[in-house]
């Protein structure tokens, strides 16, 4: 959130430079231009691009054909053999920190904003007592005239409708020429909604007072208000003299008017404006060619954000088609023909001894799979092959004793078969042992896109892999205890490649991962099981190549997202940075709601075992 409200006032800020620069190039035209001008700067600041990259986005959406990345996910078997639950499997119980900066931060705003409102609503309080107690004047208008006790300037007060405030006596103290001036002045206050937009930009002082550059905005916009009915008054036919000494009259008779949005004569740089009507200037109207450039300009303003969208849209759907036509492995074919170990024993596991499990990823394990007081569901993990968006899907379709219930598993096959063909093997023995049956669908769910936050640009925590790093072989016994940590080299990554390691927590027990030589699909299908929601994760940053990072974020406890729910939404609540804000921050990348055509894997059936019995050895014995 904080990362997107930087975004959003250094994007605001260049742009009012720009409006700066435009405004110095028409200067010698009518002040109005200059005013618009400087309105825009002031109305960027409530319309952030990224809302304009977000149209252009639903303008050109279409929903995403695109499949599960089906590379396989590490976690090192740390992950895969620990304890599974239902919400985040590498999940531990570190207590929520609470993140005071933050905190701290949105407090000032809120007592600023509260300050600024307090003031302006204690103005707003003296403005209606003066309209309550005003009565009627019988003065030719286009709005109603109304006159008012007290010393405050001529001014125009409200929206719907407005009406024209003159102060008790002033035609005895102005002249019949300088009263019309005055008049004229007013009114084009009112033809212009001086005052609608100038409630415009008080709004954005409110909520962002803490910038110094809406505060000059604000003075400029007064300056170019009130010199463009200078401009006017002049253009009518009003002396330029008669005008000034009308001007100088109301400020040394009567007080400024409290609110910006109560529009009146005085206000500006008065030295200035009393040489510039005596000069009777009245600035150069528009020709074509200036016409042209600031239409341009504004067109490039809104529809460039509306275009990088539209552009965004189409890459995504490239991606996707390309992830859509991509076949899908046949495993079978290549693990070959093996699907059976030769000998297997099964048997419930109700002791309290650590996990431990011999299938840690590329270790070739001699044709022996050892499992011991493991869950059901980790050894179908590993048999399927299930990406972090699969077991993310799967897990509320299971019965609880298959996720909770653990098992002992030795089992040995001929030779020295590869790890597909173990996987194959294994499938075969739960099919035998549970009557475990699942199947395949493709379906068309809500999905996020894994995209980059500003394009072309990563954070701060991640960088494209260096080929001289070297990369160490996953160790042939994996940890014991499912809390151990990966090994981390010096630069303070694991030393092992292609896979997302399990980091030691930081300081604060926040949640650590990190990865060497990974690709970006890689981390998007995890990201699912870091996050604990229900939606697959998609890469759709465009990005090809391999790439080392780290990634830290708190674990959130609210359980998993509702079916068909928005799961971004339950983070919202959160104190401190949530999952969302983490991977913008620190790896540079967002996830965008989208619709996706994904394969899911489905649990049909799956029965406790029955007693033992002696079987040939093809089939195994179970005890």
């Amino acid at each position: 959130m904080i990362g997107g409200l930087a975004n959003h006032l250094w994007q605001s800020t260049l742009f009012a430079v720009a409006v700066g620069l435009l405004a110095i190039a028409y200067r010698k035209n009518r002040a109005q231009v200059c005013y618009w001008l400087w309105l825009s700067a002031s109305l960027k600041f409530l319309v952030p691009f990224s809302l304009l990259v977000s149209l252009g986005s639903h303008l050109g959406w279409m929903p995403t054909s695109t499949k599960i990345p089906t590379q396989a996910v590490s976690f090192t078997m740390v992950q895969v053999t620990q304890p599974f639950s239902d919400t985040l499997p590498f999940a531990t119980s570190t207590p929520r920190t609470t993140y005071w900066f933050p905190i701290a931060i949105f407090g000032l705003w809120v007592c600023g904003f509260g300050v600024i409102t307090l003031v302006r609503f204690k103005a707003w309080l003296r403005i209606r007592t003066a309209v309550r107690s005003s009565t009627p004047l019988e003065i030719p208008a286009t709005v109603q005239v109304r006159s008012c006790p007290g010393l405050l300037e001529p001014g125009v007060v409200g929206l719907l409708p407005p009406v024209l405030l003159l102060p008790a006596g002033i035609s005895e103290r102005l002249t019949k020429p300088q009263l019309e001036a005055v008049l004229i002045h007013e009114q084009c206050h009112i033809q212009r909604r001086d005052n609608l937009t100038a409630a415009i930009h008080m709004i954005v002082e409110a909520a962002f007072w803490f910038h110094p550059l809406i505060w000059w905005i604000g003075a400029r916009l007064v300056e170019e208000r009130e010199r463009a009915c200078d401009e006017d008054v002049l253009r009518l036919g009003s002396e330029p003299q008669v005008y000034a000494l009308a001007i100088l009259k109301v400020c040394e008779l009567y007080a400024e008017s409290p609110l910006t949005c109560v529009v009146g004569v005085t206000g500006n740089n008065l030295k200035k404006r009393m040489e510039w009507i005596m000069k009777n200037h009245v600035g150069e109207v528009l020709n074509m060619w200036r016409k042209l450039l600031l239409a341009t300009a504004g067109m490039m303003a809104v529809a460039a954000p509306i275009v990088l969208g539209l552009l965004h849209v189409r890459e995504t759907e490239t991606a996707a088609a390309s992830h859509a036509s991509a076949p899908i492995p046949d495993r079978r074919s290549q693990a070959g023909s093996k699907q059976e170990f030769e000998v297997a024993s099964v048997k419930q596991n109700t002791s309290d001894i650590d996990t431990s499990m011999n299938v840690a990823e590329n270790h070739a394990n001699g044709g022996s799979l050892s499992g011991t007081n493991v869950r059901l569901i980790a050894y179908i993990y590993f048999a399927y092959k299930l990406t972090g968006n699969q077991f993310q899907l799967l897990m509320p379709q299971l019965p609880k004793w298959v996720v909770d219930d653990r098992f002992d598993v030795q089992a040995r096959a001929d030779g020295n078969p590869t790890r597909d063909q173990m996987r194959l093997m294994l499938r075969h023995l739960l099919s035998d042992r549970f009557k475990l049956a699942m199947h395949y669908e493709t379906r068309q769910l809500p999905v996020f896109a894994l995209a980059l936050a500003t394009p072309g640009k990563l954070g701060p925590h991640i960088q494209p892999h260096r080929n001289d790093s070297s990369c160490a072989i996953p160790s042939a016994n994996p940890p014991s205890a499912p809390t151990q940590a990966a090994m981390v080299a010096g630069d303070g990554l694991p030393t092992v490649c292609d896979s997302i390691e399990g980091m030691p927590s930081s300081p604060t027990g926040r949640l650590r991962v990190g990865a060497r030589r990974v690709s970006l699909g890689l981390l998007a299908s995890t990201m699912a099981q870091m996050g604990n929601f229900n939606w697959p994760v998609l890469d759709q940053t465009g990005l090809s190549g391999t790439f080392d990072f780290t990634f830290e974020w708190t674990p959130q406890f609210n359980g998993p997202g509702t079916p068909g729910a928005n799961p971004s939404q339950k983070f919202l609540t959160e104190s401190g940075p949530t999952f969302l804000d983490d991977l913008q921050q620190q790896l540079g990348l967002k996830l965008e709601p989208q619709v996706g055509t994904t394969e899911v894997l489905v649990f049909d059936h799956a029965e406790l075992p029955a007693e033992p019995q002696a079987q040939n050895s093809h089939t195994a014995t179970f005890q």
